[in-house]
């Protein structure tokens, strides 16, 4: 059997689309590193029920995470749309149950980074993606952001940020991910894969 190459998780949550597009952007950087593969998954949404009430796999879109996939990637990028500063809860819920990844460090010194979509240009983006890294920096992973040298990130007049890619979805009518938008999430995806090689090296 063939061993299996290193991938890169794309793990995110997206309810209306948009942090999904800017999954699959991601999954596009990743694609220019060879030896590298990008593997997207979602969380499912969750609701005040305790009982599980959703199939294991979703009618469309990315399968569902499972930690498994989260134990054993060679870099993590995590993505949300933006609930009043912060990651969906969706997401955080997922990552509230890697207690065992924590303690058994199976993330430690993997690189990762974040990125969201928010509805308002000044919504939270830079602050969701700060405490998205958060849990990431408990688990002992290389934080990845954008630098400058990204032209994209100096011309965006949409999303895009220092701290990783993101989205303006507008508030109305949901607003198309911009060409430079794209740009600094296939940056992202490419950084992360790249750096995933040179770490375990």
């Amino acid at each position: 059997m063939a061993e299996q190459a290193p991938y890169i998780l794309i793990l995110y949550y997206s309810r209306n689309g948009q942090t999904a597009e800017l999954a699959n952007q991601i999954g596009r950087g990743v694609a220019r590193v060879s030896g590298v593969d990008a593997r997207v998954r979602t969380v499912p949404p969750v609701s005040p029920e305790t009982e599980a009430s959703l199939p294991p796999v979703p009618d469309s879109g990315a399968p569902y995470a499972s930690k498994s996939d989260l134990a054993n990637c060679a870099g993590l990028a995590l993505g949300s749309p933006t609930r009043f500063g912060n990651m969906a809860a969706p997401l955080k819920h997922f990552l509230d149950t890697t207690g065992d990844l924590w303690l058994s460090g199976a993330l430690s010194g993997k690189p990762a980074g974040a990125f969201t979509s928010t509805g308002s240009l000044h919504g939270g983006q830079e602050s969701t993606l700060l405490t998205m890294m958060i849990p990431l920096l408990h688990h002992g992973m290389v934080l990845c952001g954008l630098p400058y040298t990204e032209k994209a990130l100096g011309e965006t007049e949409t999303g895009g940020t220092p701290y990783g890619p993101s989205h303006w979805a507008g508030t109305g009518e949901q607003l198309p991910v911009s060409p430079h938008e794209k740009a600094l999430c296939q940056a992202l995806g490419e950084r992360l894969a790249s750096f995933a090689l040179k770490l375990a090296a």
